[in-house]
C-alpha cells in the first residue's frame, strides 16, 4: 500500500475501504500478528518529540490518516487524482470493520481496554447493530501497574476464543506501547490503538459534531470536553 512521509511516519494513502481490505488479507493469513493504528496528529506529533515513541510506530504495519491535518499532510504527497476526499477515523474504521465481517465466520473480534461498564454496553451495542458478527471475548485490565501475569492473561484470553481482529482501547500512547512491545508473543491477527473509540460507542463520551470533524476542529471541541487531560496534547505537541 502506498504511504506518504508524515514527520517521519509513514502514513497509508487509504480510504475506509482500502484499510478493511488490507485488514482482512492479514487477518487471514494467520502468520503473526500486525500492528494497526488510526493515527490522529498526535500520534506523528509524539513520535517526532519522543524517540522511543517512534520506535513504537516504525513496529506497525498500517498507519491510517485518522486526524484531518494528517489526512491533508498526506494528500500533499499525492499527484492529482490520488488524493483522498476524506480521512479514516479510528471509530469509523472500527464500525465498517465489524459491519463487513458480518457473516465471515472466520473473522473475529475481541474488546481489549475499558471498565467492565463500557464492555458489556459495547457488546450489546454490537449484539444489536451487527448480529453476524463475530465478538468472541472481551477483557478489562486492571486499573494498576500490570504485572507479568496480567499480560499473560490477555495473551491467554486472546488465543483461546480464536480472535484475529484485536481492538486495543487503552488510551494513546499506551495502547500502541502494548502493541509494539508484545507482537512477537500475540496470537496472529490485526490489533488496532483504537483510542477514545471505546467510549464513543458505549455512549459515554460525545464525539465532535460533523462540522468540527470536516474542519479539522475535532481536537477543539474534545479540548473544551476534557481540558485537564487533554490540553497538553494539543499545546504542546501538536
Amino acid at each position: 500500500m502506498k504511504t506518504v512521509d508524515v514527520i517521519g511516519l509513514p502514513i497509508a494513502a487509504t480510504t475506509y475501504a482500502g484499510a478493511i481490505e488490507w485488514i482482512f488479507e492479514h487477518a487471514r493469513m494467520a502468520d503473526r500478528a500486525y500492528g494497526v493504528e488510526a493515527a490522529s496528529s498526535h500520534v506523528p506529533s509524539l513520535a517526532r518529540h519522543e524517540p522511543e515513541f517512534a520506535e513504537v510506530m516504525s513496529k506497525f504495519s498500517l498507519i491510517c490518516p485518522d486526524g484531518m491535518p494528517v489526512m491533508w499532510s498526506v494528500n500533499r504527497g499525492l499527484p492529482e487524482g490520488e488524493k483522498l476526499i476524506d480521512r479514516v477515523y479510528g471509530p469509523n474504521l472500527m464500525l465498517k470493520t465489524i459491519e463487513a465481517s458480518e457473516g465471515q465466520g472466520d473473522l473475529k473480534h475481541f474488546f481489549l481496554g475499558g471498565s467492565d461498564s463500557t464492555l458489556e454496553k459495547l457488546q450489546t451495542r454490537f449484539a444489536k447493530e451487527n448480529p453476524l458478527a463475530q465478538v468472541v471475548g472481551v477483557y478489562s485490565p486492571p486499573f494498576r501497574e500490570w504485572k507479568d501475569q496480567d499480560l499473560e492473561d490477555m495473551i491467554t484470553a486472546i488465543r483461546e476464543c480464536g480472535a484475529n481482529l484485536v481492538w486495543v482501547g487503552l488510551g494513546c500512547p499506551k495502547q500502541e506501547r502494548w502493541i509494539a512491545n508484545n507482537l512477537e508473543k500475540l496470537p496472529a491477527g490485526c490489533y488496532f490503538g483504537i483510542g477514545a473509540a471505546f467510549a464513543f460507542h458505549a455512549g459515554e463520551v460525545d464525539q465532535a459534531p460533523a462540522f468540527f470533524q470536516k474542519c479539522g476542529l475535532e481536537w477543539l471541541y474534545r479540548m473544551c470536553k476534557e481540558p485537564r487531560r487533554l490540553w497538553k496534547r494539543y499545546f504542546v505537541y501538536n
